[in-house]
C-alpha cells in the first residue's frame, strides 16, 4: 500500500517554543521548478514584540553563566548539528543548493559554532585592560554584553549566515532575535529544533520568518532592543533613521559573513570601567 508522506510543519521559535504566528499568515517557499517546498509563518510586529520580551527575560540569566559554561553549550550545539548533518544537507538540496553548496553551509555552521565556543572564556582576557591613572587608584576596563540584539540574517545563506550572526552574539552573553532568510527559511527553523534540544535556555535564541520590509522598521525602533545587526542588503533608509533616533547601536555585517574573529563579539559588548583605591601603608608603601 502507498502511504501519505507527512510534510514537516515549520513554525517560528520564541522563548524556547514553536508557536504559530499570532496573525495566522503564511507564505509559500517554492523551488526553481515552482514546486511547493513549505509554507512558512509570516511573522508580525506582535511576534517580534513577544520575542523581545522572551529575550529580555532570558538575557541576564544567560550572561550570568560562567564563560566556560557558555562555551560548553555552544560546543554542544555544534555536536548536535554534526549528528544532523545529512538531514540539513537534504533539506537544502530541496531549495536548489548544489550538494557542494549545502555541505559548505552545514560544515561552515558547525565550524563557526566551535570557533566562538573557543572564544567565550578568552575574549575578556584579550580585550580587558588595566588603565594608567594619575591618582592612587586601580582602573580596570572590562566587557559586558550589550543585552538584547535584533538581527536580520543573510538571504542566500540559510544556515551558515544565520549561525554567523547568532554565534558571536550569544558567545558574549547577549540574547538574540533573528529574522531568517525569507526564501530559504526551512534550515533556520530546523536549527531551532537543535537549539530547543540543547542546553541553550529558552529565549536566548529566537527565530522569526517573514518579510524584511515589513519587520525591519519595528526591529530598528523597538526601545527594548539594545543593538541592531544588519547582514542583508536592501534595508530601507527609514529603518536606519529609526536606529539613529533612538540611539540604538547599529552594526553592519553585510558582506562580512565569511569573517570570523573575536572583534565581531566585541561589537556587541559594552565597556565597563571600575575604579578601586590603592591602600597605602603608614610607611608609604603601596598595597591592596
Amino acid at each position: 500500500m502507498t502511504r501519505l508522506n507527512i510534510q514537516k510543519t515549520y513554525k517560528i521559535f520564541i522563548g524556547g517554543k514553536f508557536p504559530r504566528t499570532e496573525s495566522g499568515r503564511f507564505y509559500p517557499i517554492n523551488n526553481s521548478k515552482g514546486e511547493l517546498i513549505a509554507n512558512m509563518c509570516l511573522s508580525s510586529r506582535k511576534d517580534f514584540r513577544n520575542a523581545v520580551v522572551s529575550a529580555r527575560k532570558a538575557q541576564s540569566g544567560w550572561a550570568s553563566l560562567t564563560a566556560y559554561n557558555r562555551s560548553q553549550i555552544l560546543y554542544r550545539l555544534a555536536e548536535m548539528l554534526e549528528t544532523r548533518r545529512a538531514s540539513f544537507i537534504e533539506e537544502m538540496l530541496l531549495l536548489d543548493l548544489s550538494k557542494k553548496q549545502a555541505e559548505a553551509e552545514v560544515d561552515g555552521a558547525i565550524d563557526r559554532l566551535v570557533y566562538y565556543a573557543g572564544w567565550c572564556d578568552k575574549y575578556t582576557a584579550v580585550f580587558s585592560s588595566v588603565n594608567p591613572t594619575a591618582s592612587a587608584h586601580f582602573n580596570f576596563s572590562v566587557h559586558e554584553p550589550t543585552g538584547v540584539v535584533a538581527a536580520i540574517a543573510p538571504e542566500h545563506s540559510p544556515l551558515f549566515g544565520l549561525i554567523s550572526v547568532v554565534a558571536p552574539a550569544i558567545a558574549g552573553g547577549n540574547a538574540v532575535i533573528v529574522l531568517a532568510s525569507e526564501t530559504k527559511a526551512t534550515s533556520s527553523i530546523s536549527f531551532a529544533e537543535v537549539v530547543q534540544n540543547s542546553d541553550v535556555p529558552g529565549g536566548v535564541i529566537n527565530l522569526l520568518t517573514g518579510n524584511m520590509a515589513e519587520l525591519a522598521l519595528h526591529m530598528a525602533s523597538h526601545m527594548d532592543v539594545n543593538a541592531f545587526v544588519i547582514a542583508r542588503k536592501g534595508l530601507a533608509e527609514a529603518s536606519k533613521m529609526a536606529v539613529v533616533e533612538n540611539v540604538k547601536r547599529m552594526i553592519d555585517w553585510t558582506g562580512k559573513m565569511n569573517i570570523q574573529d573575536p572583534y565581531k563579539m566585541l561589537e556587541l559588548q559594552e565597556v565597563k570601567t571600575t575604579w578601586h583605591p590603592v591602600q597605602t601603608s603608614a610607611t608609604g608603601g603601596g598595597g591592596y
